[in-house]
């Protein structure tokens, strides 16, 4: 069938009606496709530990669990078992790791699944698996809101699993656990059951900061749906919007007793990832150097180079919402945009597009359009995807 974009537009005044969804073949269709690429990714790992030892003249292969012991997930370990400030330590040390900037959320959650699954790593493997299966259902239900094809919600999740970054949605990251409380809040918010979806947002707010700006974005559809000169009307409907915020406020008042710093977050993100603000065009022209100036070692300047990539798709995605005046899928992007644009250098882009759905409902859109679009994606796709999965499971750098 052949879609053309205005179709991908659903009048916002007109909510989808706020009947519970059926179970049925098509979200079966798509786990299984999900049950496929995890194994995919679970292959790949065990390639690794024997492929890319830590030693070149090992004779033993790592733990089938040490490819997922990389970078952030350490953090999110450090703050499960031991706290923010174990022993009184904190940012006033010299070697501090900066773990504040990390909302505590998924490790809580962490530390939960710790009682029951006694291996750390384990555990938060098991999170994101479960998670992954939430998040893929519910994106798939959003892109059947959007276009009017039955293989819609197979064909976003396809793109969306096979992306470059696919490889965080099975790692003990926040990534498949921020999906699993945002699409489910996006979709209740489609649905106008405004409870349901600052309920989820506040949830997704406590994993990632992110949340925020989902907030934003559903405060938005609750004012292009219900209508301004009717927002009194339903004015308990509009008091839940305040919700998402509660989770941040509490989590910097915690900070504030431990630190006397009501922004502790941020200022161990400038401190720990150089977040701190600059303008844009400053970012990108650092981000450029660090890809393009050979000041960077390979590893990193090729990773740079992704960077901007993904910043260059953050930009058409954006453009692409307003042109179509989907404000507040276009709001969501644009303030993701925003906060990591203004950094001194661009870090952790690739990975976040994983939050953006409305890339994946776009790309599956097109191709609708012209059906060769998804042999050229699967074919640029398919060696990007391996080579971050490695990257990461192999201990570099991979944004």
């Amino acid at each position: 069938m052949t879609v053309t974009w205005p179709e991908l537009r659903r009048p916002q005044h007109s909510p989808v009606p706020a009947r519970l969804p059926v179970w049925g073949p098509a979200d079966r269709d798509v786990l299984w496709l999900y049950l496929l690429t995890r194994t995919s990714l679970w292959v790949t790992a065990y390639c690794a530990r024997w492929l890319f030892p830590r030693t070149p003249d090992t004779h033993t292969a790592d733990s089938v669990f040490a490819p997922f012991q990389q970078w952030d997930w350490t953090h999110y370990l450090h703050i499960a078992r031991d706290g923010y400030f174990p022993g009184r330590a904190g940012p006033w040390l010299s070697n501090w790791d900066n773990r504040e900037a990390f909302f505590p959320g998924f490790p809580l959650l962490l530390r939960a699944v710790h009682n029951v699954v006694p291996h750390w790593t384990a555990a938060g493997l098991l999170i994101s698996f479960a998670a992954g299966a939430v998040a893929v259902v519910a994106l798939a239900r959003i892109a059947r809101l959007h276009l009017p094809d039955t293989h819609a919600g197979r064909r976003t999740v396809l793109f969306f699993l096979l992306s470059p970054c696919a490889i965080f949605l099975a790692a003990g990251y926040t990534e498949a656990l921020f999906l699993a409380l945002a699409l489910p809040a996006w979709l209740a918010a489609r649905r106008g059951n405004w409870p349901l979806a600052a309920t989820l947002t506040a949830l997704a707010t406590a994993v990632r900061v992110s949340g925020l700006f989902l907030a934003v974005a559903v405060a938005v559809q609750f004012v292009v749906t219900v209508g301004p000169q009717h927002t009194f009307r339903h004015w308990r409907a509009l008091l839940w919007q305040a919700l998402p915020a509660v989770p941040a406020v509490l989590y910097s008042w915690y900070l504030h007793a431990h630190t006397g710093d009501w922004m502790a977050w941020k200022h161990a993100e400038e401190r720990g990832w150089d977040r701190a603000f600059h303008a844009p065009w400053e970012a990108w022209s650092h981000t450029w150097s660090g890809a393009f100036d050979g000041t960077q070692a390979t590893g990193y300047a090729f990773m740079f180079q992704a960077e901007l990539a993904a910043m260059l798709a953050g930009f058409l995605l954006l453009a692409l919402l307003l042109r179509q005046r989907r404000w507040p899928e276009a709001v969501y992007i644009g303030l993701n945009l925003w906060a990591l644009g203004t950094s001194y250098w661009y870090v952790s882009v690739p990975r976040a597009t994983l939050l953006w759905w409305p890339l994946w409902i776009a790309l599956a859109a097109w191709s609708l359009r012209r059906p060769r679009f998804t042999t050229l994606y699967l074919c640029l796709a398919a060696p990007l995807t391996t080579v971050f999965a490695l990257t990461y499971l192999t201990g570099r750098w991979t944004g």
